[in-house]
C-alpha cells in the first residue's frame, strides 16, 4: 500500500493544483459563478480521482505487494504480479534480468571451478621436481645442501599455501570433523617441521597432556599448525630459544597456546595480522612473511568452529591461542 501511494503522489498533487486553478481562472475572467457550482465540480473531479485510484490499486495490487516484499522474490511468476499490462511488462523485464543473472552466475561458477582444478593440478605437478631435488641433496656438499634444503622447504610451504587457499573456496566439500588426540597431532606437526627447528636451533617444549582430545579435521589442523610453527620458528630471532606448546582444558573446551620468544609484533599491527597480504614491519624486516598464513589460519579456524587469538610484545615474543571443542571423557574408548 505504501508503494502505491508513493507512486500516486504526483497525480494527487496535480489534482489539487487543478482544484486551485479553476476558481482562480473564474476570478480572473470576471465570471461570478456561485461557490456551490464550483464545489460541485470539485467534488465530481474528486470522485473521479477516487474511482481511478481504486481501479488502479485493484488491478496492480499484487504487483505492489510483490515489489514491497521484504524478502527477495526468486521464484516469481506472471500471476503473482497481476494480469494488467504494466505488471506483465514488469514481469517480462524481471524474467530477463533473472535469466541474465543466472547465466552470469553459472559462468562465474564454472570459471571458478576450472581455476581451482588448474591450481590443484599445477601444485601437484610442481611437487614432483621438488621431490627430485630433495633426493639429490645428499649428493651435494653440506653447506650447499643446507641452503638448497631451506629453499626447497620454502617452495614446498608456498605450494601448500596456494593449494589450501584454492581448496578454501570449496571447504564444505573437503573436511570431516572427528575426535583427535591433541598431543599426537601437535607432535606430528613438529616432526614435519623438524628440519626447520634444527636449522634455526629452536627447541620445541611440549606441555600437553596425553589424555586431551579435540574435535577438528586432521588435514586442516595440520595445515594450521604448520603455519603457526613456521611463524614461531622464523620469528624467534636467534638460536637457542624455545617454542612452547602448552594446553589447558575446561569442561567443554581445550585451549592450545603456541608461545615463542621472538621479536614480537608492534601494537599497531596486532589488529591487522589476520588480514590477507598484511606483513607488517617485522615481516618486511625478516623477509619471511607472505601475509597469507595467519589469514588462512583464521579463515580455516572459523569454518571448523575453532577460535584463534594473538597477543604479543615487541622483543619478548608472541602467543597464538587456538580454542577447540573438547571431546568428553566418557566418549573415549576403554
Amino acid at each position: 500500500m505504501r508503494l502505491f501511494w508513493k507512486e500516486q503522489v504526483p497525480l494527487i498533487l496535480f489534482f489539487f493544483v487543478q482544484v486551485l486553478l479553476v476558481p482562480l481562472l473564474y476570478a480572473l475572467t470576471g465570471e461570478n459563478r456561485p461557490m456551490s457550482i464550483i464545489l460541485y465540480g470539485i467534488l465530481i473531479s474528486l470522485a473521479v480521482l477516487v474511482l481511478y485510484l481504486g481501479y488502479r490499486y485493484a488491478t496492480h495490487r499484487l504487483m505492489y505487494k510483490e515489489l514491497s516484499a521484504a524478502e527477495n522474490v526468486i521464484d516469481y511468476n506472471h500471476a503473482s504480479l497481476g494480469q494488467s499490462s504494466l505488471p506483465r511488462a514488469v514481469y517480462e523485464r524481471m524474467r530477463q534480468f533473472d535469466s541474465l543473472y543466472r547465466e552470469q552466475l553459472h559462468q562465474h561458477q564454472v570459471h571458478k571451478e576450472q581455476h581451482t582444478a588448474f591450481v590443484n593440478r599445477w601444485v601437484h605437478q610442481m611437487k614432483t621436481p621438488l621431490s627430485v631435488i630433495q633426493l639429490t641433496l645428499p649428493e651435494l656438499d653440506d653447506a650447499i645442501a643446507d641452503n638448497l634444503q631451506e629453499e626447497v622447504e620454502r617452495l614446498r610451504n608456498g605450494l601448500e599455501m596456494v593449494l589450501y587457499t584454492a581448496r578454501l573456496e570449496r571447504f564444505e566439500h573437503d573436511f570431516m570433523v572427528e575426535p583427535v588426540w591433541l598431543r599426537s597431532a601437535v607432535s606430528e606437526a613438529v616432526a614435519r617441521n623438524r628440519k626447520l627447528f634444527i636449522r634455526k636451533s629452536i627447541v620445541p617444549d611440549f606441555q600437553i597432556e596425553e589424555t586431551l582430545r579435540i574435535y577438528t579435521d586432521v588435514k586442516w589442523f595440520h595445515f594450521i599448525m604448520d603455519q603457526l610453527l613456521i611463524n614461531a620458528v622464523n620469528y624467534s630471532g636467534a638460536a637457542g630459544k624455545k617454542v612452547t606448546l602448552k594446553a589447558e582444558s575446561s569442561e567443554d573446551k581445550v585451549i592450545l597456546h603456541i608461545v615463542d620468544e621472538g621479536i614480537g609484533i608492534a601494537k599497531e599491527d596486532i589488529g591487522r595480522v589476520f588480514h590477507p597480504y598484511f606483513t607488517g614491519d617485522r615481516g618486511r624486516q625478516y623477509h619471511e612473511s607472505t601475509g597469507m598464513g595467519l589469514y588462512l589460519v583464521r579463515e580455516i579456524s572459523q569454518k571448523l568452529g575453532h577460535r584463534v587469538e594473538i597477543t604479543s610484545q615487541l622483543g619478548k615474543g608472541t602467543t597464538l591461542t587456538l580454542m577447540f571443542r573438547k571431546v568428553p571423557m566418557e566418549s573415549e574408548p576403554n
